[in-house]
């Protein structure tokens, strides 16, 4: 037996309320977000807390124009309210459109799902998440040898997302997702040669067992040993053109980046222009345009397992489904909605997502990665002459339309003789979208991924992504450097 999280009948009255209303379509949301949350610096709690943010979110379609409104206020005369609202301002705008807004024909989801966690939340206690930070901060500033630590901080979060959907045109969606998620930021600081700072991040759907997973005290004390060795032995990387392999870190990013926003439809459109920037991408370039070359495809894909970005119907009720961004080379799938889809001519896939029940759904990522090849790590260097390995990231750059790119390496590497050397400080990989898809000669085979809040919309919504890739080899190009 399926417990719902608010009246089912409560839903099904906003719809009636609202077609009564004069509403074609009608979609009523209920979305409950619950945090658990501990901030550390250093040794020292410096915040702890917990939130419930639930209600309920109306959508209407009238005369052609969209209206949304939404209440915390779970009584029939709360989201009759919130409907009336809605069609109000729906109502009130449709004479200034030009072009009516219609919804693509869709099979939408009959269905109820949840994340099935192995550990409960109440397995990582308050007090196990305190001892927790302690013993990293413990391991990181008992690591370097040379350089200090001078400033370390540490987030946890326990949340679970649950919502259920119900429209006028029959999607009733129920669904449960839990997540953990973790920050480590750590600065080294030399007096000679200065300071380098780097933030990890972890997350996932699930429980508390992830953190075995994520193996978290390994990674970051490997990542001090190695950013100590950066900071002073670190030389200035090639001046003239080189391969270079970029790390499954700085790839991840930039899928996200150059491809995942670009290929959003709404953001294609022109609807985000004044609010997250605009794509080069234009609509006549869909499976026309060759962005890159025969290895670069790009997935976005919210049905992998134990993903920040995990679902299986999205907030307009489509079953969610892989699409391909970039496929060997092509820009080929735009991310839609059922607006968008209509106005292109095709079906909904699935990427219609909301923060919590005060915001719009709207199109969304959700999971991103380059796609691996059948190269191993050695197999992509060993026949560099003189090369770079960037492994990871400092700082990164992009403008409005998603096409001029630059990236700061942080751990990095010289490749001589098919062989990782010495260390490189501050190589900066500035790129064109197409010089860096185009420049693609070689993909690896071992796919990670790594957790992020991606933001967009006004006023703006943050929603949990996954973003992944394999090691890349990009033939030869013109490092920069940072003095």
């Amino acid at each position: 037996m399926v417990i719902l999280p608010v009246d089912e009948d409560l839903l099904r009255h906003a719809l009636n309320y609202g077609l009564s209303e004069g509403a074609s379509y009608v979609e009523a949301r209920y979305h409950k977000n619950e945090s658990d949350e501990l901030s550390m610096r250093g040794p020292k709690i410096v915040g702890a807390g917990t939130s419930v943010v639930d209600g309920v979110a109306v959508r209407v379609l009238v005369n052609g124009s969209l209206g949304f409104a939404a209440t915390n206020r779970l009584t029939r005369e709360g989201v009759e309210a919130a409907v009336k609202a809605a069609v109000v301002r729906a109502r009130s705008v449709s004479t200034l459109r030009k072009n009516p807004i219609r919804f693509s024909e869709e099979r939408l989801g009959r269905a109820s799902y949840e994340v099935k966690v192995k550990k409960p939340f109440e397995a990582l206690s308050l007090e196990d998440r305190i001892k927790l930070g302690k013993e990293l901060y413990d391991a990181i500033v008992s690591t370097p040898k040379e350089v200090k630590v001078p400033v370390t901080m540490y987030e946890v979060a326990l949340s679970k997302e649950e919502k259920y959907l119900l429209t006028s045109d029959g999607a009733e969606i129920h669904s449960v997702v839990p997540r953990v998620s973790m920050m480590l930021n750590v600065v080294l600081a030399s007096p000679q040669k200065g300071t380098l700072q780097r933030m990890l991040e972890f997350g996932g759907s699930g429980g508390p067992e992830q953190l075995e997973e994520w193996r978290v005290e390994d990674r970051v004390t490997e990542e001090v040993r190695n950013l100590e060795n950066v900071l002073l032995k670190g030389v200035e990387p090639p001046r003239e053109s080189i391969p270079v392999v970029v790390g499954s870190e700085i790839v991840a990013l930039i899928v996200h980046e150059s491809s995942g926003h670009p290929m959003e439809a709404d953001r294609i459109l022109g609807r985000e222009a004044a609010q997250a920037g605009e794509s080069f991408v234009k609509p006549e370039m869909v499976r026309t345009y060759r962005v890159g070359s025969d290895h670069a495809t790009v997935v976005e894909d919210p049905t992998i397992p134990g993903s920040s970005g995990y679902y299986l119907f999205d907030d307009e009720g489509v079953p969610a489904r892989p699409r391909y961004l970039y496929k060997e080379g092509l820009i080929y799938e735009p991310l839609h909605n059922r607006h968008t889809a209509a106005i292109f001519g095709t079906s909904s896939n699935g990427a219609a997502r909301a923060m919590d029940y005060r915001s719009e759904p709207i199109i969304r990522m959700s999971n991103t990665y380059f796609a691996p090849g059948d190269r191993s790590f050695r197999e992509l260097v060993e026949d560099i002459g003189l090369g770079v390995y960037m492994k990871s990231y400092m700082e990164w750059n992009i403008d409005d339309n998603r096409w001029n790119m630059r990236y700061v390496g942080l751990e990095a590497y010289l490749i001589k003789k098919g062989e990782l050397a010495e260390p490189v400080r501050n190589p900066v990989l500035e790129v064109t979208t197409k010089g860096f898809y185009s420049r693609v000669s070689a993909v690896g085979k071992e796919l990670r991924f790594y957790p992020g809040i991606c933001g967009k919309g006004e006023p703006g919504q943050g929603v949990p992504v996954w973003f992944g890739g394999p090691d890349v080899r990009l033939s030869s190009i013109r490092l920069g450097v940072i003095a």
